[in-house]
C-alpha cells in the first residue's frame, strides 16, 4: 500500500510540474507565467518530496528531517518569491497582456494615491 501511495505522489508531482512547464510556455505575459511556475510547480515539488519522505520513513525505516524542512522551505519561499517578482515587474512597468481584462492592483494604487492627496 505504501508503494502505491508513493507512486501516486510521484506521478502527481511530475504531472503538476509538467503543467507548470506548459503554463510557462503558453501564457502570454510575465504574470501568467509566474502564476504557472509558482502554483503548479510548487505543488509538484512538494508532492515529490513528500513521496521521498514516505519512502525513507516507511520503506527504508529512516526519519529524514531534511526532507521535511525542504518541503516547508519550498512551501514558504516559492509563492512569496513569485509574488515579489510579479510586484516588481508591475512596479517597473511591465504591461499586462492584451488578453487581460482586469487590473485590480492599478485600482488599488489609484485609490491609495487619491487618499494620500486629500
Amino acid at each position: 500500500m505504501t508503494e502505491i501511495i508513493i507512486s501516486i505522489l510521484i506521478l502527481l508531482g511530475g504531472f503538476l510540474s509538467l503543467l507548470g512547464a506548459i503554463g510557462i510556455v503558453r501564457f502570454p505575459d510575465v504574470y501568467g507565467r509566474l502564476h504557472a511556475a509558482t502554483k503548479s510547480a510548487t505543488l509538484g515539488v512538494i508532492s515529490i518530496m513528500l513521496a521521498v519522505f514516505l519512502y525513507f520513513q516507511f520503506i527504508e525505516g529512516v526519519f529524514s528531517g531534511k526532507v521535511l524542512l525542504t518541503i516547508v522551505f519550498v512551501f514558504l519561499t516559492a509563492p512569496v518569491a513569485g509574488f515579489m517578482i510579479a510586484r516588481s515587474a508591475y512596479n517597473v512597468g511591465v504591461e499586462l497582456s492584451d488578453k487581460s481584462v482586469q487590473d485590480d492592483l492599478k485600482k488599488a494604487i489609484n485609490k491609495k494615491g487619491k487618499k494620500a492627496r486629500s
